[in-house]
Parts: structure tokens; sequence; C-alpha cells
């Protein structure tokens, strides 16, 4: 009975801790479910589990699908549909940092450049504080996204070993 009422707990935290993170509560936890079940799940094992609706387990189901963090499974003479997460950590983190640099940073350079273009013509001195605005802004983005770039392409120990680097300065 311990080992269930840990998993229920660290279901719970985790989708509270989501929320601050931007992070739909139901959705993580749909996720920490799967992450913690040795077995893959149906939608109605999800439903059972954490007490939602179906259109509930349908929505935040398709969502982590379109993340890439969990996949439908087949099993041999079942028809409902199964679900499961991807266990390997390092990996999530790496697939989470790809769509978050795809739906945030990205985005955010686009429309950056985008403002600068804007004004490039003005030359006024309100114009030209805007355009230095944008290139600091645009500056700090872009290593944001170069930082998080790399961390998608490394291996645990090498990004581990810079982080420690760059915290011990």
């Amino acid at each position: 009975m311990e080992l269930e009422f840990a998993k229920i707990k660290y279901i719970h935290t985790w989708g509270s801790l989501a929320t601050t993170w931007g992070v739909n509560k139901t959705m993580a936890q749909v996720h920490a479910l799967l992450l913690v079940s040795n077995e893959p799940l149906s939608a109605d094992d999800i439903m059972k589990t954490l007490k939602i609706s179906r259109g509930n387990v349908n929505m935040n189901v398709r969502a982590l699908i379109d993340w890439g963090i969990v996949r439908k499974e087949i099993i041999v003479g079942e028809r409902k549909e199964f679900f499961v997460a991807d266990k390997d950590i390092w990996e999530l983190f790496k697939q989470i940092t790809r769509e978050r640099k795809k739906r945030e940073i990205e985005p955010v350079l686009k429309v950056l450049d985008e403002l600068k273009e804007e004004v490039k013509e003005d030359n006024s001195e309100e114009a030209e504080q805007f355009k230095k605005l944008m290139d600091d802004l645009s500056s700090v983005t872009t290593t944001v996204n170069k930082i998080l770039e790399k961390a998608v392409k490394a291996d645990e120990h090498w990004l581990l070993s810079n982080f420690t680097k760059l915290i011990k300065k």
C-alpha cells in the first residue's frame, strides 16, 4: 500500500508543480501516471485513477502525444487504445526542451526581428531606443536559444559537467 500511496502523491505533486511552469495540471498528472505505470494504460484506466472525464483524458493524452512524450501502444487482442510514456528522463528533458524552443523561444525571435524591421527607417531618438531594446531582447533570447540547442544535442554527462562549471564560477 505504501508504493501506491507514494505514486499517487507523486502524481498530484507533479501536477501542482507543473502549473508553476505553465503546464496544465491535469496534463502533468496524466503524464506522471503514465511515467509511474509499468504497463500501458487505457483511457478508462487513466479516468479511473485520476477521477477525470473521458474528454479530459483524450484532450490531455493528445497534447502529450503532440509534445512527443507519450505514444500509443497496441496490445494484441484489445480494441482499446493504450498509452505509454518514455521512461528515459534525459530524453524526456530533451524533447520538452525542443518543444518549448519551438513553441516559445523561436516565435519571440521572429517577432523581435519583425519589430526591428518595422522601424528600420525611423532614425528618431525614440526609435533608436526602441531598436536598442529589441536588439538587447533579441541578444538575450538568442543566447537562451543557443544554450537550449546545446542541451538538446548534448548527452547527459556533458551538460551536467558544463553546468557544474558554470555554477562554480
